[in-house]
């Protein structure tokens, strides 16, 4: 019945079913049949129909499905068939009873073959069994629900998880520990819960290996371990943003406190420190606090003495940053008396063996040779057991090296050991009772060594520390009065100081451990805390005192949280959500607590009331305790005077109340406070000018808050009070010596009243965060490697409740989940990332449902888990994130390559662009230089051209009027020849004299012009071409040719200034600004036409002029050798003549013509001054009387000349205003052509400009991305440079994987960019310029 569906929801039928929901419905024994058929189908295909539904939704679908059938009938026989579709008919009325299947063939072919049958089921089953099948167990857990991940197993089976058991009971779990224990396997767990048995040796399961083995690891995929517990606890502050507490209870001598130490080392691998150090720091922490706070036991060799709360810090991503420990219940007693076979505080040991192995004793007043008071035992001798102690001494330098890592300064360390020295020479301080007639109880100091070996170390006076142990002040009604204090009072105050100061040294050490790792930044001490509580066991002695009962308490609170967080509020809330589980019964420790608790009737209550009495005494608290405390825990037992029982949760504890109220009055004397305030060491005087909080820890300011206006009014206040105290206060005149103490009263705290603060501060922080509960157990108590002491872990087993609580791990829910927060943890496994799914059950079924998860609950706002479906399920929405990230890395990866790829290319073009840019900067500045010296060029080889054009234009014209003139003075002449007289002959010899000089002038250019002579110099031509005359025919001609010249001058510049007029007035024509007009004289209109023409035909037609001018010389040579005829209109010859020739094509040297017509313009020049020379000496001859002159001759001379004065007066005033009008253009023409300049220039400006911006917006895109790949190192070194640099080329690109910018030497990015720009830095620099002003 175990390994079938029988009593499950798939076995009922549907009649049954419609009976639990329906009123009217009934049914009867036929039922069984139903479950028979079913039974039927299980055989044959090993599940039930509808296995693969939940329970609850198979109930919902019996009643609606028609009759099952077997998954492959075929497979069965027919008879098999038939009586399985005769027993599920589903009108139940239709269907046989038993009585009528037992007449079917198929039941009815078994009767006589039972023992065959038998036979063949057995060898079937040892089949299977060889083949290695594996037992069907899936229907164990079926109560109303399908089974789901847990699997139980049988005591016989090696179990991890004691919730798995199929029978819980003591022997069982027992078994299973003990056979763990046997294998090395410490740990166990039930449920979520760790159970650690104490090994008591060093096991190898702690190293590098399994620290890696247990990071994000499933907790059913490795052994159990107490690093899985870490991890969880790691992992619900990354995946739940909530702080973590991981509580270890357990009893003295059970390994709490290396639980805590494993936990510390997993969990700083865990949070991956950012640095090294803050992880040492860390771990450190732990030793250095035991050093202080542990001691040796009589069942314990390291047991803690006070309750230690370690909270790790990590950030919200998970890194630890910091650590804070809060330290509670300090045992301060043990400074001063330790119990039999007990001893102090390990650091007394450490410093007494390290100091004497430094030869360092002497100086802090301890003795070689004689053992401390305080250190005393009847078992230790102090050269053997602790000067010579070896392991004393290693700790004593390892906890010198705590101090200096986590950050202790020297003289700190000093200050530390010279305190602990003075707590060691002030247990020897002896007194004795000083006997009078009047007073006995006075007492005095023996020896007064040790008391200065104390005032020494404490920096204070000798003599104020012997008052104030030997006497107290008393105020009352306002005078002081100073009492001696007995023997016993003295002692009590003696070692009420030495407790007092080792108490606060050993809070002032956490404060300042707190200081040294807090979180750097404000964010990250905000952020998540694990906390890790470390306190001491239930302690059970042969005698019990005070510190027994107090840390009995504080493990009865911490059995209280336990009990309330894993069954109390756990039953609580399946009532508020109507959820339905089995109620667990446990043992609940409240009334217990009220007991201990409770005011104003509480065990602690009654003890602070009592010490209030002067008079009370041990006897009259025992006496108290039993009027008031009736209770079936507390009995007072038989043949004790001053013992009572407390029945705790562990098990029946007697106490010896003796010492009880001295040890909970605790109070330090005012006396003793302000004279440790006046001490030199500034380490005593913070430990007694710091207040106590209510937890009876040391309280220190931060720096933080004391802000520069509070300390200016502090100091204010502090100097004002002491000017009050110095000059205001009046002072006594009697003979009392003065009293620093009178006027000190302070409100005394007890100690039950700081044991209580504290269990409530303690607490609170429990319950701040999500628990992970580890429980130790001692498995024997001789502290001796593999000995399992059956009785001894039943014990602990019993009093932890560790077989309650996996019965409630199994059968109740241990996680509750609020329905947002669950959704909002886990909607990755069923619904997109995108998606916001409503907050309803129905989402939170449809995540359950896709996880595959079963045996769950629904509340009315919480969903219900067992403790492994919460693992499940972060272990899926784990493997979720990690595909989402896989899927996210490969699209960034590619995403990465891609920009990587434009990132290159960009480089690539950022590079080709400055380079580019560069070479625009070089072209466009060379471009720009050449345009503007182009520009000039041009300008000046136009206007060149134009004045060599209009000199060559003005020549011809000159040359040609010239001609004109000869012409027609010869005209004139032979006209003027037919009527002379014959005597006049010789005047015309003269004149053709004159002729004939003109035309060897004109002979002279033109072979100066083809012996390309520029100086005009006359090369004499052959004889035949020579003619001579007398010498009087060539003065008169040399007259004649020097008023010609003068004239032919005056006419040039006439001709020139009418030509440059005449170009302006063409200009103004053409532009519109005067009318056009006629001209009236011949000449006028042939200039008019000749400026009309462009100056291209202005060129021809000067050329024209000159080969018109030489073709009349050849025919004017040729005529008077006779060798053509004369004609008479020699004029109009010339003119067809020229202009034939002004239709024919320019000649070849037209330029050369030009260049000699200049050159003979400036021979003409040189050749006017020689002959103004010559006329000079004319004039000097003239005085000499010469031959008579014909007076015709010298008429018509006259007459010609004044008609030539007359003309030239003309022509002059002509060409003054001709000239004024062309400077008038000329200046006219240059502002427009400069106007022009400027706005081309202003043009080529702007196109530049815009250049340069694009080139800037260009380098602004780039230059960001280049300073990223080049880590900030894109820079130009600016150089100016004289010489010009030449266009380097680009460098090619590599055929290897280019180099990274880490050695940007060897890049090809940084060749394109930074050498190339060192080199050619003085180009980019006006670029550099335009672009960071820009």
């Amino acid at each position: 019945r175990r390994n079938t569906s029988v009593g499950t929801p798939f076995w009922m039928a549907p009649e049954v079913i419609a009976c639990e929901q329906q009123l009217d419905s009934t049914y009867d024994a036929r039922c069984d049949v139903w479950s028979l058929g079913i039974t039927a189908i299980e055989l044959g295909d090993g599940d039930p129909p509808l296995s693969d539904l939940h329970p609850m939704r198979a109930l919902f679908k019996i009643p609606r499905n028609p009759p099952p059938t077997l998954h492959q009938p075929e497979l069965w026989s027919h008879d098999f068939n038939d009586f399985i579709s005769r027993c599920l008919i589903k009108d139940f009325e239709l269907r046989p009873n038993v009585l009528d299947l037992l007449q079917h063939v198929f039941i009815k072919q078994t009767v006589g073959r039972e023992k065959i049958l038998q036979k063949q089921l057995i060898e079937l089953t040892d089949l299977n069994q060889q083949i290695g099948l594996i037992e069907k167990t899936r229907h164990e857990r079926i109560h109303t629900k399908k089974g789901g991940h847990l699997k139980m197993q049988s005591a016989a089976d090696e179990v991890e998880d004691l919730a798995t058991l199929e029978a819980l009971d003591e022997n069982i779990v027992t078994e299973q520990l003990q056979s763990r224990y046997s294998r090395d396997q410490i740990y166990t767990y039930v449920g979520d819960i760790l159970i650690a048995v104490n090994p008591f040796r060093k096991m190898e399961i702690y190293t590098p290996q399994h620290t890696k083995m247990y990071i994000g690891a499933k907790r059913t995929a490795n052994p159990p371990h107490i690093f899985a517990v870490a991890d969880i606890a790691y992992q619900s502050v990354v995946s739940y943003n909530t702080d973590q507490c991981v509580v270890i209870s357990g009893e003295s001598g059970a390994g709490k406190t290396e639980s805590a130490h494993l936990l510390v080392q997993q969990l700083t691998v865990l949070g991956k420190a950012n640095n090294r150090t803050l992880q040492e720091k860390i771990l450190l922490v732990n030793s250095l606090v035991e050093a202080f706070g542990n001691a040796c036991t009589a069942i314990n060799d390291n047991s803690s003495r006070f309750g230690k709360y370690l909270e790790m810090k990590f950030t919200c991503g998970g890194t630890v940053v910091g650590a804070k420990i809060c330290e509670y219940l300090l045992e301060k007693s043990r400074v001063i008396h330790q119990a039999v076979g007990e001893r102090n505080f390990h650091i007394f040991y450490y410093v007494y063996a390290g100091l004497a192995d430094r030869k360092k004793l002497a100086h802090y007043k301890l003795s070689d040779s004689k053992t401390p008071k305080y250190l005393c035992n009847e078992h230790i001798k102090l050269g053997p057991d602790i000067v010579s102690n070896a392991f004393y001494k290693e700790q004593f330098d390892a906890v010198e090296q705590c101090f200096k890592v986590i950050g202790f300064t020297l003289e700190e360390l000093g200050s530390v050991y010279s305190t602990l020295a003075a707590i060691l020479n002030s247990g020897d301080i002896e007194f004795s009772a000083v006997a009078s007639e009047h007073q006995t109880d006075k007492s005095n100091i023996t020896n007064m060594s040790a008391l200065e070996n104390v005032a020494s170390l404490l920096r204070i006076r000798s003599d104020e520390l012997q008052e104030a142990l030997t006497s107290h002040c008393v105020v009352a009604r306002g005078e002081t009065i100073v009492r001696p204090n007995t023997v016993e009072k003295a002692v009590e105050v003696r070692d009420a100081m030495g407790k007092a100061l080792y108490g606060r040294l050993f809070s002032w050490i956490v404060n300042r451990i707190n200081v040294l790792l807090r979180p750097d930044s404000q964010e990250a001490e905000k952020g998540l805390n694990i906390g890790i509580l470390d306190i001491f066991g239930f302690e059970n002695f042969k005698k019990n005192s005070f510190e027994q009962l107090c840390i009995n308490i504080a493990n009865e609170q911490i059995q209280f949280y336990f009990n309330q967080h894993i069954f109390a509020w756990e039953q609580d809330e399946y009532l508020n959500e109507e959820v339905d589980a089995r109620m667990i019964e446990y043992e609940d420790n409240r009334p217990l607590l009220d007991l201990f608790l409770q005011k104003p009737m509480g065990m602690l209550s009654l003890l602070d009331e009592e010490s209030r009495f002067p008079q009370a005494t041990d006897q009259t608290l025992v006496e108290k305790f039993e009027d008031n405390l009736k209770t079936k825990s507390f009995w007072r037992p038989k043949r004790v005077d001053l013992g009572f029982g407390i029945h705790h949760y562990a098990g029946k504890v007697i106490y010896n109340a003796a010492g009880f109220l001295s040890k909970n009055r605790e109070t330090l004397p005012a006396d003793i406070i302000l004279l440790l305030r006046s001490s030199e060491n500034e380490l005593i005087r913070k430990l007694v000018t710091h207040p106590l909080t209510k937890t009876a820890r040391l309280q220190t300011l931060p720096h933080s808050k004391l802000t520069e206006k509070k300390y200016s009014e502090l100091l204010f206040i502090y100097l004002f009070a002491l000017f009050f105290k110095l000059f205001l206060q009046p002072t006594n005149c009697g003979d009392a010596p003065y009293h620093p103490r009178e006027t000190t009263n302070m409100k005394t705290q007890t100690v039950a009243s700081y044991f209580r603060y504290s269990l409530m501060d303690l607490l609170s922080k429990m319950v701040a965060g999500q628990p992970h509960f580890v429980r130790c157990i001692k498995p024997n108590n001789d502290r001796q490697a593999n000995k399992f002491d059956r009785e001894k872990v039943l014990v602990q087993l019993r009093y932890t409740g560790v077989l309650e609580t996996a019965k409630i791990r199994r059968q109740g829910y241990s996680h509750r989940i609020l329905f947002a927060n669950f959704i909002k943890r886990y909607y990755l496994l069923a619904f997109n990332a995108h998606e916001e799914p409503p907050v309803t059950p129905e989402t939170c079924a449809a995540i359950m449902e896709k996880a595959r998860l079963e045996n769950w609950a629904m509340g009315k706002t919480k969903v219900f888990l067992k403790y492994y479906h919460v693992e499940h399920l972060n272990l899926m929405v784990q493997l979720t994130t990690q595909r989402i990230v896989l899927l996210q890395a490969c699209v960034r990866g590619w995403l990465g390559a891609r920009r990587y790829r434009r990132i290159l290319k960009e480089r690539e073009q950022s590079a080709l662009v400055l380079q580019s840019g560069r070479f625009l900067y070089q072209n466009t500045n060379d471009a720009f230089g050449r345009s503007e010296k182009q520009e000039a060029e041009k300008r000046a080889s136009i206007e060149e051209e134009e004045e060599e054009k209009a000199a060559v234009v003005l020549q011809s014209n000159f040359r040609g009027y010239k001609e004109r003139k000869k012409f027609k003075e010869r005209k004139k002449t032979l006209a003027g020849a037919e009527l002379e007289l014959p005597n006049q002959k010789e005047g015309r010899d003269r004149a053709n004299h004159k002729q004939e000089d003109v035309d060897d002038e004109d002979e002279s250019t033109y072979e100066a012009e083809e012996n390309n002579d520029s100086d005009n110099t006359e090369v004499p031509e052959d004889e035949e071409h020579t003619e001579v005359a007398d010498e009087a025919v060539i003065q008169d001609a040399r007259e004649e040719g020097h008023r010609e010249d003068e004239e032919e001058t005056k006419a040039a510049t006439v001709l020139q200034s009418n030509f440059r007029g005449h170009k302006e007035r063409k200009r103004l024509q053409e532009e519109g600004k005067i009318p056009a007009k006629k001209q009236k004289t011949t000449e006028e209109e042939e200039s008019r036409k000749q400026e009309e023409e462009p100056d291209q035909d202005e060129a021809k037609a000067a050329v024209v002029l000159q080969s018109n001018f030489r073709g009349h010389k050849e025919r004017k040579r040729l005529q008077e050798e006779g060798r053509i005829p004369k004609k008479q209109k020699e004029s109009s010859a010339e003119e067809e003549a020229g202009e034939e020739n002004v239709e024919n094509p320019a000649d070849p040297d037209e330029e050369k013509a030009a260049t000699v017509l200049q050159s003979n313009f400036r021979g003409h020049r040189d050749r006017k001054r020689l002959k103004a020379d010559k006329e000079k000496k004319v004039k000097e001859d003239a005085a000499i009387p010469e031959e008579e002159v014909d007076v015709s001759d010298v008429e018509i001379e006259r007459r010609d000349e004044e008609e030539l004065e007359k003309e030239r007066q003309e022509e002059e005033q002509a060409a003054v205003k001709i000239q004024s009008n062309f400077r008038g253009y000329k200046d006219r023409k240059n502002l427009k052509a400069n106007r022009q300049a400027a706005q081309s220039k202003t043009q080529e400006f702007e196109q530049f400009s815009k250049e340069v911006m694009s080139l800037q917006s260009m380098l602004g895109t780039i230059l960001p991305t280049l300073r990223k790949l080049t880590n900030g190192c894109c820079f130009f070194y600016l150089k100016r440079s004289n010489s010009e640099d030449k266009r380097l080329s680009r460098t090619p690109r590599r055929t290897q994987q280019p180099k990274t910018l880490n050695t940007p030497e060897d890049s090809t990015y940084y060749t394109l960019i930074h050498v190339s720009a060192r080199k050619d830095a003085d180009r980019f620099e006006p670029l550099l310029f335009c672009f960071y002003s820009a």
